[in-house]
């Protein structure tokens, strides 16, 4: 079992910056893929952006070249560094992890609102 806890969520102003963390309940140094997905209400999740435990990322369109994920696993964290948000960049962003064995795990989930 891993137990995942985000934080940094928040209301932020178009053109502004925000950085969400995602604290793992034990190592994760054996957990293949972690990262972020985001969903607004009727809509599905989407994926956002993910980090292996090899350093590759991947990056939805949208957000490319303005987040930036980043994996310490010493720290048993994966933050989500966001800037130039944007009004379509409002939902509520969920730390995922993913392990070799095909377990998923989801924290809880934190607002994102950014307004124009």
């Amino acid at each position: 079992q891993v137990q995942l806890v985000e934080s940094g969520g928040g209301f932020v102003q178009a053109g502004g910056s925000l950085r969400l963390s995602c604290v793992a309940s034990r190592n994760i140094g054996r957990i293949h893929s972690m990262g972020w997905y985001r969903q607004i209400p009727g809509d599905q999740r989407e994926l956002v952006a993910r980090v292996g435990r090899n350093r590759i990322t991947d990056y939805a369109e949208s957000v490319r070249d303005r987040f930036t994920i980043s994996r310490d696993d010493d720290k048993r964290t994966v933050d989500l560094e966001m800037n130039n948000l944007k009004p379509e960049d409002t939902a509520v962003y969920s730390c995922h992890a993913y392990t070799y064995f095909n377990q998923h795990y989801w924290g809880q989930g934190t607002q994102v609102t950014v307004s124009s």
